[in-house]
C-alpha cells in the first residue's frame, strides 16, 4: 500500500529509526486513527523496501541491548518519497468510513435495531471526538509539534463535527 510506504520513508526521511521506533512514532502521532496501518504491516513494509532497494538496514548495537537494524533512506528510497508524494497527492480524494456500510443497509432493521445501530455509531463518534479534543489541547502549546500534525488533527476534528451534525439529522428523521 503506498500510503504505508509514504509513511515509513518519511519518517526515514527525517531520522534513522529501527522498525520498533517507527512504530513507537506511528502510536505518538495517532497516525493509525486516519490511515490503516497495524503494527504487523508497519515491520512487513520496512522489510519490503529494504528489499527494494528503498531502505538499508544496519545492525547496531547498543549497550548490553540485543542488536537491532536501524534503517536509512537510500538515494532511491528519497526520489521513491518524492514521487509516491506527487502521486497519493494527484489521486482523488475518498472518505473510507466503515460504519457507511451500516447506514446504506440500516433500512433492512427493525425500527429497535435501527436505533440500537446509530446509537452505537454516535457512541463510536462521541469518543473519537473526545480523544480528538483531548489530543488536540495536549498538543496545542506544546514544543516539537509539527504545524502539519496539528493540522491532520484539526481536520479529524472538523470530519468528527460534520458527521456528528449528519447524525443527529438522521436520528430525527428516524424520530
Amino acid at each position: 500500500m503506498a500510503t504505508i510506504d509514504l509513511i515509513v520513508l518519511g519518517m526515514l526521511k527525517d531520522q534513522d529509526l529501527s522498525a520498533y521506533d517507527i512504530q513507537k512514532l506511528v502510536d505518538y502521532r495517532n497516525i493509525s486513527k486516519w490511515v490503516k496501518v497495524s503494527t504487523p504491516s508497519i515491520y512487513k513494509k520496512v522489510l519490503q523496501l529494504e528489499e527494494k532497494g528503498l531502505i538499508k538496514g544496519t545492525a547496531v548495537k547498543e549497550g548490553k541491548m540485543p542488536e537491532k537494524a536501524v534503517y536509512s533512506l537510500t538515494a532511491a528510497g528519497k526520489k521513491e518519497f518524492e514521487a509516491l508524494m506527487l502521486e497519493i497527492a494527484e489521486e482523488p480524494i475518498y472518505l473510507y468510513l466503515d460504519f457507511n456500510a451500516v447506514i446504506v443497509n440500516i433500512n433492512k432493521l427493525t425500527p429497535k435495531l435501527r436505533t440500537r445501530c446509530l446509537e452505537r455509531i454516535e457512541h463510536g463518534v462521541n469518543e473519537l471526538k473526545s480523544y480528538l479534543e483531548d489530543n488536540i489541547n495536549l498538543k496545542e502549546d506544546a514544543p516539537g509539534i509539527p504545524e502539519t500534525g496539528m493540522a491532520v488533527l484539526q481536520q479529524q476534528y472538523i470530519l468528527v463535527q460534520a458527521i456528528e451534525t449528519w447524525l443527529t439529522s438522521l436520528k430525527e428523521k428516524e424520530a
